[in-house]
């Protein structure tokens, strides 16, 4: 799980004075595995620019396309060509995937990239490149080379720092998550190992009515869910939206968060549910209304069943397998994968998102019997706090409608998840197993600090776990 601290310190005053590596031995410390401390675009030096594309001329005359592009780069930034400040380059580019008007990521001459890559002002096919538009790749961003950085429109302006708007320089902790520590795969977990190891108060972000998120539904009936078989889950959360804008961008914050947590950028919707998942740990999915058939069942596969899953692989169930299915048949393997049948595209306007509390165990089992490891399942398996789904999936409805122009429908939920079961122990346990000296008092406070309720009676101790500690 990567954590970066800009996320973290949303939820955890960390001290100024406080880096990456600080609070990286605070968690080693308190028992989780911190691998490294990264530093976004820690190889990148020099000017770095947000531009705006002015003009695109073809240049057909070579055996490979190759554009050259006009580029606004903002007056007063310190450059020069001959001694005079420009706010216009002239830039060679071969990328295909920008339109005159967008928002880009420039590196002007002086500045140094990665593997000790020099911009220069150069001749090159004809022309004088005066800069680079870069993309992820060569910022060391991510593997995504297709084309360059394309910017959400509105969301910087020509000249603006693009250290800034790429958050390079955050530090971004690596951390190997154990099974026994699954409330980590979120920057909600984590941020409240900080809190901890550092004393501090922890704003938890799912503290929060998950209906005070959302307006009145409309009139229209939301999409209905159901359990078949009380193994396989216990809580079934489905929000109803329409009218969504699947031309929508994802803001740059949204953006820059998922980058920096490994993950590229799709689409609105997608970028959406991944987010909220790396924030509370709750893995949900979106479906395109349009292409279901009557309520959506949480239920065993029928031995020899087949669908074809996101990653285009035709897979045949077994009996054991958990399926969220219509009526037509499997649309998702359960807490793994979704699939193509019913996925979200460019013109989907009406989204059903589906957070469920799955069977950790079930989850496990059916991930290693497809050979499929998942974001989703990596999460479920380890077991994930099961007031989240109502939480997560208002999050994520509530994002939609400001980012996405989307209209609240509805909700429908299964929710059979039992009360959390009180454990007793000796006040004095944690001293008789260590042979240290450990305090009544110093058990109950480290105990309160992770959310468990504590009652004293007699020399035992009635603690009621946190639901986001299953183990």
């Amino acid at each position: 799980m990567r954590a970066p601290m800009s996320w973290i310190r949303r939820y955890v005053d960390v001290p100024a004075d406080q880096s990456g590596r600080d609070v990286s031995d605070r968690l080693i410390a308190a028992g989780l595995e911190v691998e490294t401390v990264d530093v976004l675009g820690a190889d990148v030096t020099g000017p770095l620019v947000v531009g705006r594309v002015l003009s695109i001329e073809e240049l057909t005359e070579f055996k490979k396309p190759i554009r050259f592009a006009r580029v606004q780069v903002g007056a007063g930034n310190g450059e020069s060509i001959d001694g005079v400040v420009t706010a216009e380059r002239g830039i060679i580019c071969g990328a295909r995937n920008f339109v005159e008007g967008d928002l880009v990521i420039v590196a002007l001459p002086g500045a140094v990239l990665p593997g000790g890559f020099e911009i220069a002002s150069r001749s090159t096919y004809g022309r004088v490149s005066d800069g680079m538009i870069a993309s992820e790749r060569e910022l060391t961003l991510g593997d995504d080379h297709n084309g360059i950085i394309v910017l959400p429109p509105g969301s910087a302006a020509a000249g603006d720092s693009g250290y800034d708007v790429l958050g390079l320089g955050d530090e971004v902790l690596d951390i190997a998550v154990t099974p026994d520590r699954g409330y980590a795969l979120s920057i909600r977990g984590i941020a409240r190992e900080v809190a901890t190891a550092y004393g501090l108060p922890f704003a938890d972000p799912a503290l929060v009515d998950p209906e005070s998120l959302l307006p009145a539904p409309a009139g229209e009936s939301p999409h209905g869910c159901s359990i078949s078989d009380p193994s396989t889950a216990d809580r079934f959360v489905l929000r109803s939206l329409a009218g969504l804008d699947p031309q929508a961008p994802s803001p740059q914050w949204m953006r820059r968060s998922l980058v920096a947590c490994g993950m590229r950028p799709l689409s609105l919707a997608v970028d959406v549910t991944n987010y909220v998942m790396l924030e509370l740990g709750q893995p949900l999915h979106a479906f395109d209304r349009a292409k279901l058939s009557g309520p959506l069942t949480v239920r065993r596969a029928t031995g020899g069943e087949r669908f074809e899953t996101l990653d285009h692989v035709s897979r045949t169930l077994d009996a054991a397998d958990m399926v969220i299915a219509d009526e037509r048949g499997p649309l998702a393997l359960a807490g793994t994968m979704g699939g193509l049948e019913s996925e979200i595209d460019d013109v989907s306007h009406s989204v059903a998102i589906e957070a469920v509390h799955f069977s950790a165990h079930e989850v496990a089992r059916m991930s290693r019997r497809h050979k499929l490891s998942s974001e989703a399942s990596r999460r479920f398996e380890r077991g994930v706090d099961p007031e989240l789904p109502a939480i997560a999936s208002a999050r994520a409805a509530r994002l939609l409608i400001e980012l996405g122009g989307a209209t609240y429908v509805g909700t429908a939920r299964v929710d059979e998840v039992a009360a959390t079961e009180p454990v007793t122990i000796a006040a004095d346990l944690p001293q008789r197993i260590s042979g240290m000296p450990i305090s009544a008092d110093r058990t109950i406070t480290r105990l309160e600090s992770i959310g468990a309720i504590l009652t004293a009676e007699g020399p035992s101790l009635i603690v009621t776990p946190p639901t986001w500690r299953p183990d």
